[in-house]
């Protein structure tokens, strides 16, 4: 039967039991298993669909058009391995279900209580991926131990690893040693409290997982398996990497972590070959060709997660060139006070990414226009396409306020315009056009000697498209539409062809991208960015 695997977590939050949930399921993959990856959110909201970045960082599409936790980009980027609607149940989905079965009555007038109905509901959810080709599966459980919204589903597991046996299911506790500086020393304590809040529930971890800045001595392991009632080698080490968090399966794999689990599991220790990860790991920590600068210019800057898929992206770039990308975060509100030429000067490459709203547009427009006409490679995103169309549309096409009507519903010039589809939609969670679309490439274009075919299929998540009715005369000033819908009724990449390197999609690439296989138009756009680089240096030496 399907294995499973539960990784919760305590002390504070953002350990990253994400991260170490993607490194297991690298290393069990690796080990040859069929593995699955999952997070139930004790959030009430439905799906983060509706969140601020601010709040919540970005949200990850599936190719299905979940709108998800940004930690299952972490379980795509380690693994390869696509999720789907079935990788993320947060409360607010369970509930849901529930309440709407209830209206329905599907409870036969039973009184519908949080034992057994909603952890029945969360269990059916762990159970989704069990089948005859999935030999296991690991379920984070967001949040933090104690946290008053985590216990239905700390109840769940509970039951469902009661109900599969030991043999089949393993707690995994990933819990912070922190170190007090001022005396000097590591604490266990608030580890030995995290896991006793977990035996007080019935859950009594098989691993303990030690996220520390310094090294853990002999006389911590031993405390922690002592009160912690775990054997001594499965108390396990995770110290803060040095260069990159693509280093963590590495350590986690001299540990014999993925050996413990399998022996623990009754599954046999295949041999495993981590040798392309490790030389992945070796190119981003010492490139061959230097380093470049991208600046990334967005509206939520402030928070480091709200481009995570982004900024990994571009590391992947930087990694199929041999080379250190660093990136320049620039507010695009900044842009409108300072100006374009104070944040970007210097920069190799500009990349303007999604969001939503009119806050802090016309930076953006104004960070395009900088690109265009200094000859910088650019790379637009969702809203950052439509942004390079109308930037172009105002300065190349001579189309005064041209605008989105998203920002301005009666300008003008509507060169970005609501989708057809999408006119009748009053709901705003789930309804964008979201998940995987074919797209079929023209010939001699930057998009096709990127991709080297010409059909792809890309994750989109948006309601506002490029308005046809403008195509013809930004054509004839040099606007080529190198992406298209299969019927050619959407415009899904536009380039500028008198331009080094002028890409902009309206699909999302950056959820497709990871270490090992590096998106083809992010891998393009460092690459011309490597060109601009090397060319202005050589100015500068002439």
């Amino acid at each position: 039967m399907t294995k499973h695997i539960f990784v919760t977590g305590g002390v504070v939050s953002s350990l990253g039991k994400g991260l170490t949930a993607a490194s297991l399921a690298l290393l069990l993959t690796r080990r040859g298993y069929t593995v699955r990856l999952q997070k139930l959110d004790p959030y009430i909201n439905v799906d983060p669909g509706t969140m601020s970045p601010y709040q919540h960082g970005e949200v990850y599409v599936t190719v299905d058009g979940a709108e998800t936790d940004l930690d299952l980009g972490h379980y795509e980027r380690f693994t390869g391995i696509d999720c789907t609607q079935a990788s993320n149940y947060t409360t607010g989905r369970i509930y849901s279900t529930v309440i709407s079965r209830e209206r329905e009555g599907g409870y036969l007038g039973k009184t519908v209580q949080v034992i057994p109905h909603i952890t029945d509901e969360i269990k059916a959810g762990i159970s989704a991926f069990d089948a005859d080709d999935v030999d296991i599966v690991i379920t984070e459980i967001g949040g933090t131990t104690g946290d008053i919204e985590s216990l239905p589903f700390l109840e769940a597991i509970r039951q469902y690893r009661q109900e599969i046996g030991r043999e089949n299911g393993l707690f995994i506790h990933i819990t912070l040693v922190p170190y007090i500086k001022a005396a000097g020393e590591m604490k266990t304590k608030p580890s030995q409290q995290s896991v006793g809040i977990l035996r007080s529930i019935g859950i009594i971890p098989d691993l303990l997982v030690c996220r520390c800045e310094k090294h853990l001595s002999e006389e911590h392991f031993a405390k922690l398996a002592l009160f912690c009632n775990v054997d001594r080698k499965l108390v396990i080490e995770e110290k803060d990497v040095d260069n990159t968090i693509y280093e963590v399966p590495l350590d986690l794999a001299n540990q014999d972590v993925d050996v413990y689990i399998l022996e623990k599991l009754g599954l046999h220790v295949n041999r495993i070959d981590m040798s392309d990860w490790k030389a992945m790991v070796d190119t981003l920590i010492s490139p061959r060709n230097g380093e470049v600068e991208i600046a990334v210019v967005g509206k939520y800057i402030s928070l480091q997660d709200s481009y995570k898929s982004i900024y990994e992206a571009l590391t992947h770039g930087g990694i199929a060139n041999s080379v250190r990308v660093n990136i320049r975060m620039v507010e695009s509100e900044n842009i409108e006070k300072q100006g374009a030429e104070a944040l970007l000067n210097g920069v190799a490459g500009v990349l303007v990414p999604g969001g939503f709203g009119d806050r802090g547009i016309e930076g953006k427009i104004q960070a395009v226009q900088y690109a265009r006409e200094n000859r910088i490679p650019f790379f637009g995103i969702c809203l950052g396409m439509q942004c390079a169309v109308m930037e172009f549309a105002r300065h190349v096409c001579g189309l005064d306020g041209a605008h989105s009507t998203e920002f301005v519903a009666d300008t003008a010039h509507p060169v970005i315009d609501l989708m057809e589809a999408q006119r009748e939609i009053t709901d705003k969670g789930g309804t964008m056009r979201l998940g995987s679309y074919p797209c079929e490439l023209t010939g001699d274009t930057k998009a096709m000697e990127a991709y080297d075919r010409e059909s792809i299929d890309e994750r989109h998540r948006h309601r506002y498209e490029f308005n046809n009715q403008y195509r013809d005369a930004m054509r004839e000033k040099g606007l080529l539409f190198s992406g298209l819908s299969p019927d050619g009724a959407l415009v899904e990449i536009v380039e500028i062809e008198e331009h080094p390197w002028f890409v902009a999609c309206q699909f999302h690439p950056e959820f497709q991208s990871t270490p090992l296989n590096a998106h083809p138009l992010f891998s393009g756009f460092i690459n011309a960015s490597v060109i601009q680089s090397s060319s202005r240096v050589g100015c500068q030496g002439a």
